[in-house]
């Protein structure tokens, strides 16, 4: 359990310094994920991988007390940038909403004619 504990934090870790070293405009973790999905494309998924992958879910919520307590923290600054932080918001989840709305009809147009 420990090995695959391991495995996670190294393909992330390798993520961050690819990042660092390259200069790409992309998170290290995101790029440790992939890093990830390929080794397993490659080997497969080992079940202990499935094991530690269902612990850190099953304790997600954990991993969020961090952020609530940085919310807490800034609460004033917060209610000082709400306009901002709202417009932000609403924006991004417009965005997301209609990206993924566009990806999604081109990949099945496109699945459509094959």
């Amino acid at each position: 359990m420990i090995f695959y504990l391991t495995l996670i934090l190294s393909c992330q870790l390798a993520g961050e310094v690819i990042v660092k070293a390259v200069g790409l405009p992309l998170p290290g973790p995101v790029l440790g994920m992939v890093i990830l999905f390929c080794g397993l494309m490659l080997r497969g998924l080992p079940a202990g991988l499935s094991r530690v992958g269902d612990a850190l879910l099953g304790n997600l919520s954990l991993l969020f007390v961090p952020a609530g307590v940085g919310v807490m923290l800034h609460a004033g600054l917060l209610g000082r940038e709400w306009l901002p932080l709202a417009v932000a918001l609403v924006l991004s989840t417009l965005i997301t909403v209609a990206v993924t709305g566009l990806v999604m009809a081109r990949l099945s147009r496109g699945g459509a004619d094959d």
